[in-house]
């Protein structure tokens, strides 16, 4: 991040903002965008309106007569408006966060740059701040760094995961989540002959994998297809054919951490580690 902001300069290696290099333009780039690093500190006298109007006279290219009007509008976006005039040695973590993404908001910017916004917050604090960043994002785009990963399924359109400073995967959070296997169904099934129905679903076309455990006459199936219509029209059937007992049946709801964990895996087995 610092790299993309001109904080640091690279010493290999290109990239673009906007389509300006980031070694030859960083002045024009960083006047389009919104910065908040992961500690954020404050002058602790100072109230959430007085360090507000303060960041105004530095980042604010608008009108001077309409900066109380950007001030008033920050602080009910980032919920602070009843609070606007409390010193912030007392504000709780989470406002601090938000304080400073207000901050990072006053001169309306084109990209939101956030580095651990959440990292320290308690989970009230964590929703209230994803809140705040899910209205941003209707604006603005935001970039962002976190390894809470059930933050990045409730706010993130299009993901891109590290491993030790190495890009393993990128793209829409829908397709990641997917993990390239297409839809699973999670099956649960009483007194199942568990080889007969195996030898069934493998022999299907739009079936890419069958997973099974078995414990005494339960067994829980996860079935992967490659066509969701397929799956829709024939699968249940196919599963009953026999007359094995439904317990549960549905699609598996996949997490963002099961993915990871499993490209970490995947990526470490094929270094030999």
């Amino acid at each position: 991040m610092k790299l993309l902001l001109g904080h640091n300069k690279p010493t290999s290696g290109s990239a673009t903002i906007f389509g300006q290099d980031i070694k030859t333009e960083s002045i024009s780039i960083r006047a389009r965008i919104g910065f908040l690093p992961q500690e954020i500190r404050f002058y602790e006298y100072m109230t959430a309106r007085e360090i507000l109007n303060f960041t105004m006279r530095f980042y604010y290219g608008g009108p001077k007569n309409l900066i109380k009007q950007r001030v008033n509008e920050i602080l009910k976006m980032v919920v602070l408006d009843e609070k606007a005039d409390r010193p912030v040695k007392g504000f709780s973590g989470g406002e601090r966060q938000r304080l400073g993404l207000g901050q990072a908001e006053v001169n309306h910017p084109e990209l939101l740059i956030l580095d651990e916004p959440a990292a320290s917050l308690d989970p009230l604090g964590r929703r209230d701040l994803l809140k705040v960043m899910n209205h941003l994002r209707k604006d603005s785009t935001i970039f962002y760094s976190t390894h809470i990963l059930d933050d990045v399924q409730k706010v993130s359109d299009t993901v891109a995961i590290l491993n030790k400073g190495k890009l393993i995967t990128q793209g829409p959070i829908e397709e990641i989540l997917k993990g390239g296997e297409g839809t699973i169904y999670a099956v649960k099934l009483k007194g199942a002959d568990v080889d007969d129905l195996r030898s069934r679903l493998s022999a299907q076309s739009w079936i890419s994998n069958v997973i099974v455990e078995q414990d005494a006459s339960v067994s829980e199936w996860q079935i992967s297809v490659t066509d969701d219509g397929a799956a829709e029209d024939n699968l249940l059937g196919l599963i009953q054919a026999k007359g094995n007992k439904v317990l549960d049946y549905g699609e598996k709801e996949v997490q963002l951490e099961d993915i990871f964990i499993k490209l970490i895996k995947e990526g470490g087995d094929k270094n030999g580690n």
